[in-house]
């Protein structure tokens, strides 16, 4: 601490001198004042910019997309997405991570379509990576699968169901991937603090929290967009799931309704409030899909989409560097 004390004076007296201006008559209190000062704003600056190396994410960077199909229901079906995610990444310059789960564990009905199955799937996923270029996640439902999809993935997902489950974050969080917890929908935003903690417990740096909705009495749910700044408090970055949010679980009897018209509305009101990523799925056919169908977008409206929230997305990092200059020069006037 000592030599980061220095180290604060030291540029102190540089920038005097740069500028012309003598420190001969500042005394050690003003000169100790203004190496405080400094070192506030220092420390400021790191807590307010999250990164999850190798993906860059948190204020000031631009948005992270974490997009694909619901599930895993054919390779031929996730590579024409992958296909589709890709020209889009080159021609609005995206950061994207393709996401596609290999099981759908917590369906509605015991005869509703999972997945493939771990293996078959992570292969598949894989063969994206290679073949697109595209850094990969998936969710994880027990802890002996984690191991297996740490050595495909660059991100593990806890759903949101699971979002308490210590065993399984713990596990996860051992890995050298990035662990994207998404926040219970009976869980208030403050409460993740103790899953973040959970995960610091194992040494895990690497984290992002995703508000995806909370239960609004039965079979709906609805967004307070005040959870995104409440869990970054946590310094971690935070996703935003358009697509889930829109869910009336257990609508339809058997499986999942939702309203996938209110998708854009949410994505961008989220992008204005601050999020630092959306999530979100699609699907060329969402009305032919194997699951959550009423909320996935279609493939051909995702172009608009990624174009608004990136625009969006500069301008509220134009907002946030202005504040951080009025604040600097609140502070130099107090």
């Amino acid at each position: 601490m000592e030599n980061r004390h220095t180290e604060i004076r030291e540029v102190i007296i540089q920038t005097y001198q740069k500028n012309g201006i003598s420190t001969k008559n500042k005394s050690k209190k003003e000169i100790k004042s203004e190496q405080i000062s400094q070192n506030k704003k220092s420390e400021k600056k790191t807590q307010s910019i999250k990164e999850v190396s190798p993906i860059r994410c948190g204020m000031l960077h631009e948005l992270l997309w974490i997009c694909g199909p619901c599930v895993i229901e054919s390779e031929e079906l996730v590579m024409e997405v992958a296909q589709k995610l890709c020209e889009c990444r080159e021609k609005y310059g995206l950061q994207l991570i393709f996401k596609a789960s290999f099981d759908k564990a917590n369906r509605s009905s015991i005869h509703s379509f999972r997945g493939p199955g771990l293996d078959k799937g992570l292969k598949i996923l894989e063969k994206v990576k290679k073949e697109f270029g595209l850094l990969v996640t998936t969710d994880v439902h027990e802890c002996h699968q984690v191991k297996a999809i740490a050595e495909v993935c660059e991100i593990i997902q806890i759903p949101a169901f699971l979002a308490r489950q210590t065993d399984l974050l713990m596990e996860a969080g051992k890995t050298k991937c990035v662990v994207n917890v998404k926040k219970g929908q009976f869980m208030a935003p403050w409460d993740m603090k103790n899953v973040v903690s959970k995960l610091r417990e194992v040494g895990q740096k690497r984290i992002m929290l995703t508000e995806r909705g909370s239960t609004f009495g039965y079979g709906n749910l609805v967004n307070d967009m005040r959870s995104i700044p409440w869990m970054q408090d946590f310094h971690c970055p935070v996703i935003f799931d358009a697509t889930h949010s829109v869910q009336t679980p257990g609508s339809q009897g058997t499986s999942t309704g939702g309203d996938r018209r209110m998708v854009p509305y949410l994505a961008r009101a989220a992008t204005a409030a601050g999020c630092d990523g959306i999530f979100l799925e699609s699907h060329p056919n969402p009305d032919q899909a194997k699951s959550d169908g009423p909320n996935m977008l279609p493939l051909s409206q995702l172009a608009t989409l990624f174009r608004q929230c990136s625009e969006l997305r500069e301008l509220y990092n134009s907002w946030q560097s202005a504040s951080e200059k009025n604040s600097d020069n609140l502070s130099n006037k107090l």
